[in-house]
């Protein structure tokens, strides 16, 4: 097996990692005691590779308009600054520094066995008290058992990483009390797994947390870590290296677990403390800290068990009817009026008005894109897993509502969703305000547009007539299923002559009309599954 990375074996470790963390995250989140019994590391992990996936994806996109492919290096350190600006929890922070190491010895052609052994070398410089049983002894031991492989050093590595997570109750008491090994030791475990299937094809043997400790025992029922500080704080900061020393020194003097990780003037801070405004007073003094999130602590009585965690869609309509055909299926809504996009805000506050743990949120609209980014950040700062699905118009929106399934992992029910957005081709007619040239030719004011997938595609003077052809045009490459959206313009009597055009001219293609109200400047919507 080759022993090195290139591109796009970066990206599919991503895309392997965040998969099998989704898969393995509440298993993972179960068996976290240490160093707080929160239940959130699977998450917090989670979150983390999906920040690294998220720049690399970025990379890779900024090269698609060239013809071009990204360089290892650009690809690596994309990774490991996602994971530092996205890193949550003490795990999530300590793999954001394992994933710099990595990026800096792979960066310049170091192998393998070379760039674990940084990794677990600044991972351990960036913990202020190292404690063996954790993530850090399962990094160095992936580390000197890949050095001392004669060959295939990352499968190596990945039994040493496998050996040292189940060694890890008999080095730390809180574990072998509660009958569990390392949550972050199996987090990382999972991580360079997926590595080892991304680099050979073929994936490791897999420890699933549900089987990492004694069926004879519960964590919930054991004893805890010992009770500590009230708040874990979170920041990343903008700061020289002689800052962050005294920075250092003046956190690990007001709390615990603390881990400073980054460098070239960007950090990420973690701590634990009783004070956490002297913990961003400090963070101030030394730079400029920013994205602060601050989280209370409440596991005096142990972890408590682990529901089925509530999920909500939260979806951008436009028009009254759709609302409410998107209400009828669940979903909490944010009516966007004509020439009044809504903020980031609004999103927010309708995720926070779903009171839900996850939320899948729907866009609808290509131009809400960042919009829906800023607030599904804002919202997951708040502790909400949200997935955002980025569908372009609401026929996308209700394909996606049609498949989901709040009974499924979240991680299952996003990707179902997201795949169903994605098969479903949209249009729609829109009366043009004015002469303009567009990719169908020049229009006048008053004439009926056909836009396919955003792009203008007919240019007519009767909707109907027009909507005729704008169908033909959706259907000549396919479909089974035709999804109208009547809007406030729509003319008496379309909707039939669509369905009976259907009928008539493609046979097994059925249709399916909903009444949504809205701008009168756009009378239909059309969606082809």
């Amino acid at each position: 097996m080759p022993q090195s990375l290139d591109a796009s074996a970066v990206r599919d470790w991503c895309s392997l990692a965040l998969e099998s963390l989704g898969r393995e995250r509440e298993d993972i989140d179960a068996i976290n005691v240490y160093p707080v019994a929160d239940g959130d590391t699977g998450t917090n992990l989670y979150l983390t590779v999906e920040s690294a996936a998220q720049a690399v994806e970025a990379v890779f996109a900024a090269h698609e308009t060239g013809h071009t492919s990204p360089a290892l290096a650009d690809v690596i350190r994309a990774m490991a600054h996602g994971a530092l600006i996205g890193a949550r929890g003490n795990s999530g922070t300590i793999l954001a520094q394992l994933l710099r190491g990595m990026a800096e010895r792979l960066g310049d052609g170091d192998h393998l066995a070379g760039a674990l052994r940084r990794a677990s070398e600044l991972a351990r410089e960036a913990v202020a008290h190292p404690v063996e049983g954790t993530i850090l002894s399962v990094a160095r031991a992936a580390a000197d058992a890949a050095e001392n492989a004669p060959t295939d050093a990352l499968r190596a590595a990945y039994a040493g990483a496998r050996a040292a997570l189940a060694a890890t109750p008999g080095q730390l008491a809180v574990l072998e009390r509660a009958g569990v090994v390392d949550a972050g030791g199996q987090g990382l475990l999972t991580v360079l797994g997926a590595l080892v299937q991304a680099v050979s094809g073929e994936a490791p043997p897999a420890t699933s947390p549900a089987h990492a400790r004694p069926a004879r025992q519960d964590p919930s029922a054991e004893p805890c870590a010992d009770s500590g500080p009230a708040f874990e704080v979170i920041y990343l900061l903008e700061a020289d290296d002689e800052s962050v020393a005294r920075l250092r020194a003046r956190l690990d003097g007001l709390g615990d677990s603390l881990v400073v990780v980054g460098g070239d003037g960007l950090w990420n801070v973690h701590v634990h403390v009783d004070d956490a405004g002297a913990a961003v007073e400090a963070g101030v003094e030394a730079g400029r800290p920013y994205r602060i999130r601050i989280t209370h602590f409440d596991t005096a009585a142990g972890p408590a068990p682990r529901e089925q965690a509530q999920r909500a869609v939260v979806a951008v309509v436009q028009g009254e009817g759709l609302a409410d055909l998107y209400h009828q299926a669940g979903a909490t809504t944010v009516l966007a009026r004509p020439g009044e996009p809504p903020a980031s805000g609004e999103l927010v506050e309708a995720i926070r008005r779903a009171h839900a743990r996850e939320v899948v949120l729907l866009p609808n609209d290509t131009s809400l894109r960042h919009t829906a980014a800023a607030a599904a950040e804002q919202a997951r700062t708040a502790g909400v897993r949200v997935a955002l699905i980025p569908t372009r118009s609401a026929v996308q929106g209700i394909a996606a509502l049609a498949v989901h399934a709040p009974d499924r992992r979240f991680d299952e029910d996003v990707v179902a969703m997201t795949a169903a957005a994605g098969a479903t081709r949209y249009a729609e007619l829109a009366v043009a305000e004015h002469r303009s040239w567009t990719s169908a030719g020049v229009c006048q004011a008053g004439d009926v547009l056909g836009l396919i997938d955003g792009d203008v595609a007919v240019i007519g003077e009767d909707l109907t007539a027009t909507a005729l052809t704008l169908l033909d045009r959706m259907l000549s490459s396919g479909g089974e299923l035709v999804t109208l959206v009547l809007g406030a313009a729509a003319p008496e009597g379309l909707s039939d002559r669509l369905e009976s055009h259907v009928r008539e001219g493609y046979l097994a293609v059925d249709t399916v009309t909903y009444e949504g109200g809205g701008d009168r400047s756009t009378p239909l919507l059309i969606g082809v599954e």
